[in-house]
């Protein structure tokens, strides 16, 4: 019942969100406009801040208690391959799909060159110039533990509490209460996660009715086709990941999306699939995967296995070839395809983190970077479904492995 009320909250925030930021951006002037949007993201803000301020250390104690419980290194590196061969099919698939959309049709060609939001791309492209495979590798591998922890580096977090959850199964029985500590602290976290849940309407305002203030509802009606051809593109991978996750999993699969409603319309409405991670942890648990390998895959999956995102990623880049009139040949494509597979790996699941690699890849194929200028306006919509895919591939990709490990309880808990 409690989470079927804070559900209905959630989707009244949006419509209020709609409604609010509609009427600010119609009688209002573009100043007051603007004010209105930078204090409705605070909202936002407040909710994101005090997700990511318990996502460290939830990760660390989880995974470090789910590698202790698996075992041995054999182990370890069964449950992980598993889970790479999901990634890997997954992220092929989305990146595959995305073109396939693209080319059959041509959304770049809707795009009008006249609603490019500049300053928006000047941002974008700064950021690019960090992107290297220097600066990729210092994105994998943490200097500082606590650094990574300060500033929430998912993949550096998940690198360290490997290394410490195999060395405190090496150990042995020495390991055992610092072990029973980190799962208390697991505990706990996730207890606070239902505090923290209760600020998700607040977030979801602030975040629907600063973008409508600023943009209107008139962004649908310029970007229609592009939107409506991702959207496509978004219920095909949906299509597909739903289909394959019924084949494994078979009658379980709708009790899984039940479970994971809310989570879902978290991430749509915030445009962050880290937003709901510890929600996610605990439903996963609660359908009945074993923590161990909830605490091993879903840390996993938001650093490697972005469906969403994924697919966006060849849908923009070859759509703003094609707005300004770049034809790409099929090598070339798949070329782009490849570098795009291997420079996601490891961006945070953040709104927007995926223009970055957008923006990168279109200079790298000698696509104009500012090109980024021309889907930005209607970024924030994009960025509400690929978020919401996320999720749901990061679920499908946990319940999965749980059942290929034989670890995925027969009936769900009911606490």
């Amino acid at each position: 019942m409690k989470n079927n009320r804070l559900t209905v909250y959630i989707l009244i925030a949006m419509v209020l969100g709609v409604l609010v930021g509609y009427i600010v951006h119609i009688h209002a002037g573009e100043v007051f406009a603007h004010q209105f949007a930078d204090n409705s993201k605070l909202l936002t803000k407040i909710f994101l801040f005090l997700v990511q301020m318990i996502i460290a250390p939830l990760v660390f104690c989880t995974l470090v208690v789910g590698i202790a419980k698996l075992g041995d290194l054999k182990t370890v590196g069964r449950v992980g391959g598993k889970a790479l061969l999901w990634f890997i099919s997954a992220s092929l698939m989305s990146l595959l799909l995305g073109m396939l959309i693209v080319n059959l049709s041509h959304p770049g060609t809707a795009i009008d060159l006249s609603n490019a939001d500049k300053a928006g791309a000047q941002d974008l492209i700064g950021k690019t110039q960090e992107f290297s495979l220097s600066a990729f590798v210092e994105h994998v591998f943490p200097k500082s533990v606590f650094e990574a922890m300060a500033k929430n580096e998912i993949l550096q977090i998940v690198v360290f509490s490997i290394f410490f959850g195999v060395a405190a199964s090496a150990v042995g029985e020495a390991s055992k209460p610092v072990v029973k500590a980190l799962d208390a602290g697991a505990h706990i976290i996730l207890k606070m996660v239902g505090y923290v849940m209760n600020f998700a309407p607040l977030g979801v305002f602030g975040a629907i009715a600063a973008v409508i203030a600023l943009k209107g509802l008139e962004v649908f009606k310029f970007y229609g086709l592009y939107l409506t051809y991702f959207i496509l593109g978004i219920s095909l991978l949906w299509l597909i990941l739903l289909l394959v996750g019924y084949l494994i999993l078979r009658g379980r699969l709708p009790t899984l999306l039940k479970r994971i409603a809310q989570p879902l319309l978290i991430a749509f409405s915030t445009t962050s699939s880290e937003a709901v991670f510890p929600k996610l942890t605990e439903e996963l648990e609660r359908f009945g995967c074993k923590d161990k390998i909830v605490a091993f895959i879903l840390p996993l999956g938001y650093s490697f296995n972005l469906d969403g995102s994924m697919m966006y990623m060849t849908f923009a880049s070859l759509a703003i070839a094609q707005a300004y009139g770049i034809h790409m040949d099929l090598g070339t494509q798949l070329t782009m395809l490849l570098v795009l597979m291997l420079t996601s790996k490891g961006i945070a699941g953040v709104p927007r983190a995926s223009l970055v690699v957008v923006t990168a890849t279109c200079a790298m194929f000698k696509i104009p970077p500012e090109g980024v200028a021309l889907i930005l306006p209607i970024d924030h919509f994009c960025d509400m479904f690929r978020s919401g895919t996320n999720v749901l591939g990061n679920a499908l990709a946990t319940s999965v492995v749980s059942k290929w490990e034989g670890e995925l309880e027969p009936s769900p808990k009911t606490v």
